[in-house]
């Protein structure tokens, strides 16, 4: 891949994590949002709070301040607040707003900027992938626990169990 294609990669690779989080949290009861396996994991809720926190950080004036916000509470976003999935998706999107308006502008030419994360540098596309990285490995701690939370009615994102033959025929392989 050359850098030419790299941002609008970049975008569809975070739309993608994002729809499957999406897909996940519209099968998850209300009731269960919130849920936590025990008191040292996150629920649904708290990670979002967390995803959001993180880039309402990272990508408020992303080419001109450091990604760690002196405004940000990190810590904050760990607490067990109860939502409701209304307030959780609009925690959900003010974060991604965030993150794809400043992807929506980027150019070829900002990828090799430098910015800052917690005081240590980053070329635009390191701090891109390290976000990219994070945000898809808090996605799936949300699958995974919906996976939980939905047991037997869980609808899957993928392939189904036992169907792997059938889709790869269908794809001509």
């Amino acid at each position: 891949m050359n850098e030419t294609n790299y941002i609008p990669s970049a975008i569809n690779q975070f739309t993608q994590y994002k729809t499957l989080a999406e897909k996940t949290i519209i099968q998850v009861p209300d009731e269960k949002i919130n849920w936590q396996y025990n008191p040292e994991t996150n629920s649904i809720a708290i990670i979002v709070k967390h995803l959001s926190g993180n880039m309402l950080s990272r990508f408020t004036d992303f080419l001109s301040s450091d990604g760690e916000k002196k405004w940000r509470n990190r810590d904050g976003e760990f607490e067990n607040e109860i939502l409701s999935r209304d307030q959780l998706m609009v925690v959900w999107d003010k974060g991604w707003n965030c993150l794809f308006s400043v992807l929506n502008v980027l150019t070829e030419n900002d990828l090799t900027k430098k910015v800052l994360i917690r005081n240590e540098e980053h070329t635009v596309m390191e701090a891109i992938n390290r976000q990219l990285t994070h945000y898809a490995s808090h996605i799936g701690q949300i699958i995974y626990i919906g996976k939980m939370v939905c047991n037997a009615d869980w609808k899957t994102l993928s392939i189904p169990r036992n169907a792997s033959a059938e889709f790869n025929k269908e794809k001509g392989l």
